[in-house]
């Protein structure tokens, strides 16, 4: 299983290629690592690599994939980024003031249901449509008390990534 790991202002690509006990290998931006993992005490760990022993705090972050991690002499703010982190933030990119008013598919995907029409005042946290993709439907909300100006798609529809799906005021 491969992930992409964000460490402060860094990238790696990390893969679990093995795993037998505490024994790991893995491959991290194609170097190849054998480690040995304990836990040694609820969210602290012992790792062995090399010949050398290094002592690892993990603390979780403000959501299940961020994680501060203590190190002896480090701290670094850590986020795993896997295909669940690369929607969320493919379905919230760029969103300014301005396009707070426009709302688009983040995948292509079919259009479930669509509660509201043009003309009709939203508040904060009302579906607007509803769309699935992956055998997975997304609900999209109105992030504030709005009136929609146009819709721009009708149930049934199937619509590609990105695609404006409605407008707001």
């Amino acid at each position: 299983m491969a992930y992409e790991v964000n460490l402060g202002h860094r990238s790696a690509n990390v893969e679990l290629l093995n795993r037998a006990g505490n024994h790991v290998f893995l491959d991290i931006d194609g170097r190849k690592y054998d480690v040995d993992i304990v836990m040694v005490e609820n969210g602290v760990y012992s790792i062995l690599y090399n010949g050398h022993s290094y002592n690892v705090e993990l603390i979780e972050g403000d959501s299940s994939k961020k994680f501060i991690v203590n190190t002896f002499a480090k701290t670094f703010n850590v986020e795993i980024v896997d295909a669940e982190s690369k929607y969320i933030s493919s379905r919230n990119k760029g969103l300014s003031v301005e396009e707070e008013n426009l709302v688009a598919s983040p995948m292509p995907g079919k259009i479930v249901k669509i509660p509201v029409k043009a003309g009709d005042k939203v508040i904060a946290g009302q579906t607007l449509i509803v769309v699935e993709a992956m055998k997975m439907q997304s609900e999209f909300k109105a992030s504030h008390d709005k009136t929609v100006l146009e819709v721009l798609v009708k149930e049934g529809d199937t619509v590609n990534a990105h695609q404006l799906m409605m407008k707001l005021e």
